[in-house]
């Protein structure tokens, strides 16, 4: 299947999901010693048959496809050959192959397509799916030594076990004798967990915590970041961010706290970065981070540590749903403020789950307004005249840098043509499926759609037209937007500045990109006296000049190009001139850290997501030569 943009086929997009990882950091281990239950071992390895595919051959796998799967990545990556067994199942049951399931668009297509530089925009649908399937298809699983004598679920409200209805008592191997019976996603997804390796218990401890409608590779992590967390307990405690270390330093303060030198960096880096040194930072749900607008919150009492405390005052974003220890680690350099998560769905009609690290105060924030919409029918409201009563979803997923094909949306139109009145139940999943997948919308009768260009604008909270004309492609205004902040949500958080900065502030503003957190404050009625803009893309920096522009700013925007030419004597001198900087903010790449990023996703070590270290980097080089100055 072809699923790359129908305007620029030609071009590579840089996706920016966020909505789930595709791959846990820390893979599920093949079946060992302690969770093979009675037989001890997962099957008989010999000459012909080597103990790598015996331990994949034991969780269910058969041996011509444990076999083909290790010939095609080799022996040494587990985790490759594991991702590639999911996907050889779920192609076994693709809608290719069940009826009245889509012609020509089953996952089976998918398949053939797993080297394509696209990505999938809705991880955590896709999983689920091929956890099913995968649930589907296996007859038999390792009957674990955990599990109760009979075949049991947990109940999760009572924590009392309870028997499932077709286990088989008494017996080392439960099989399913129908598969077509309904069982609750729950149950599949505690089976699924089962069947990978994990103890009943750690299944089911997973669901509590993360809830049912988590995806199967977001529970796997869950699971290994509670065994990681128990593990390292009492080694994290005594882990911790030592802020005096000899060495060499750069610019004294006034304060009499001493500072590092920018090189020294790469060397804390390697350090942070350790799994074994790394405290657990849970995402929490719902994601409203301090308190969102309109909704009563808990009295909360933040306490920065002395580094962090400005000025500047600096606000840092990025993905969520990381690589494991990425926010740990920026955390620790971000002089260990904890993050603040949240999913900007709560500000709008789109999911946007980020993260954020600041030094602002976080009580009397107010939202802009007016206020958005927060339902898709409410921000299309043309849309409702066509939307299908089984499409029941009120907002979109993670708006991404690239849409749907032209083929992708004519094959969902001639499926759902072929019936009359309402599609059959695998039609539907189907075409919801890919709905969420892509976002699309419906904008006739049987007829889907991606979103256009200054829709996402809208929904983003940027002005109409602000990426459209001047040279630039439907392609990268697509590319533009997936990269960028959600205005709404970011310009809550800087509300606060609003009464700090009567006469104006200025702004140092690092991957600037189409400038949203610029807009932002002119948003919310805050005077850009003075920007300094770092934006490498010529395309992001021309569009923010245009805006600049076209709202009549009285300020001094000055545009530099790369965060890594961006000097100490660089900064001496714009701190000189302007008197230095109200605030630092950026959000660096996200290209190695999202979940939909299946060959790169390197965390901080990437070669995208490491400029993270140069926000650090000029972020310390800017508090040092302010104090210097004071």
């Amino acid at each position: 299947m072809d699923w790359t943009s129908d305007s620029e086929v030609n071009e590579e997009f840089e996706w920016d999901s966020d909505d789930e990882p595709t791959a846990a950091a820390n893979p599920p281990t093949l079946p060992s010693e302690d969770i093979l239950g009675p037989f001890n071992k997962a099957c008989d390895a010999g000459p012909s048959r080597p103990a790598l595919a015996s331990n994949f051959m034991g969780m269910g796998f058969s041996e011509d496809m444990v076999l083909k799967a290790i010939k095609e990545n080799g022996e040494g990556d587990s985790e490759a050959i594991l991702e590639t067994l999911l996907t050889y199942a779920a192609i076994e049951k693709s809608p290719r192959k069940l009826d009245h399931s889509p012609s020509d668009c089953s996952l089976a297509s998918w398949g053939n397509n797993l080297d394509d530089d696209d990505d999938l925009c809705d991880v955590d649908d896709f999983e689920d799916e091929t956890a099913e399937y995968h649930c589907d298809i296996l007859k038999t699983a390792v009957y674990h030594h955990d599990m109760p004598s009979q075949c049991q679920k947990p109940d999760l409200e009572s924590n009392i076990f309870q028997p499932f209805p077709w286990a088989i008592e008494g017996t080392t191997l439960f099989q399913f004798e129908e598969f077509n019976m309904d069982l609750s996603a729950e149950d599949k997804k505690l089976l699924t967990l089962v069947e990978m390796g994990f103890s009943t218990k750690e299944a089911s401890a997973a669901i509590h915590r993360c809830g049912p409608n988590s995806s199967i590779l977001e529970l796997a992590d869950s699971i290994h970041a509670a065994e990681i967390a128990e593990k390292f307990e009492s080694h994290l405690e005594e882990s911790t961010y030592t802020k005096d270390e000899p060495g060499n330093y750069i610019y004294g303060c006034s304060r009499g706290k001493k500072k590092r030198l920018a090189e020294e960096t790469s060397s804390k880096k390697r350090r942070f970065l350790t799994e074994n040194e790394s405290s657990m930072i849970s995402i929490p749900k719902p994601m409203v981070g301090y308190g969102i607008p309109n909704q009563r919150m808990p009295k909360i009492c933040r306490k920065l540590p002395e580094p962090a405390i400005g000025p500047p005052y600096f606000y840092y974003e990025n993905v969520a749903l990381a690589p494991k220890g990425v926010w740990e680690t920026i955390s620790r350099f971000l002089y260990d403020i904890e993050p603040e998560f949240v999913d900007s769905k709560y500000f709008c009609a789109a999911a946007r789950k980020r993260a954020y690290v600041h030094n602002l105060p976080i009580h009397d924030r107010f939202p802009l307004l007016p206020i958005p919409p927060k339902t898709i029918h409410e921000a299309l409201p043309l849309t409702r005249k066509w939307w299908p009563s089984w499409d029941k979803r009120t907002q979109f997923n993670c708006l991404q840098t690239c849409i749907a094909s032209a083929k992708l949306t004519d094959r969902i139109r001639k499926e759902v043509e072929n019936y009359d009145d309402i599609p059959s139940l695998k039609t539907q999943q189907y075409v919801l499926n890919e709905c969420r997948k892509w976002n699309l919308v419906w904008v006739g009768r049987h007829k889907v759609a991606p979103l256009e260009p200054d829709e996402i604008e809208m929904l983003l909270g940027f002005p109409r037209d602000h990426t459209r004309g001047g040279g630039i492609s439907r392609t990268e205004r697509y590319r533009s937007l997936g990269n960028s902040f959600q205005v709404d949500t970011v310009a809550y958080h800087l509300s606060v500045l609003k009464d700090m900065f009567p006469n104006g502030i200025t702004l140092l503003s690092l991957f600037s990109g189409i400038g949203g957190a610029e807009v932002a404050l002119h948003r919310l009625g805050i005077h850009l006296k003075t920007v300094v803009s770092v934006e490498i893309s010529e395309v992001n920096r021309n569009i923010l000049k245009s805006w600049w522009k076209q709202t009549n700013q009285t300020g001094t925007l000055i545009e530099l190009v790369d965060v890594q030419q961006l000097s100490g004597d660089k900064l001496e001198q714009l701190i000189s001139t302007f008197g230095g900087f109200d605030l630092v903010v950026g959000g660096s790449p996200c290209n190695n850290l999202t979940g939909s990023n299946r060959h790169h996703r390197d965390g901080l070590e990437g070669t995208h997501s490491s400029l993270f270290y140069d926000y650090f980097r000029i972020l310390d080089l800017v508090k040092c030569i302010m104090g210097k100055n004071l």
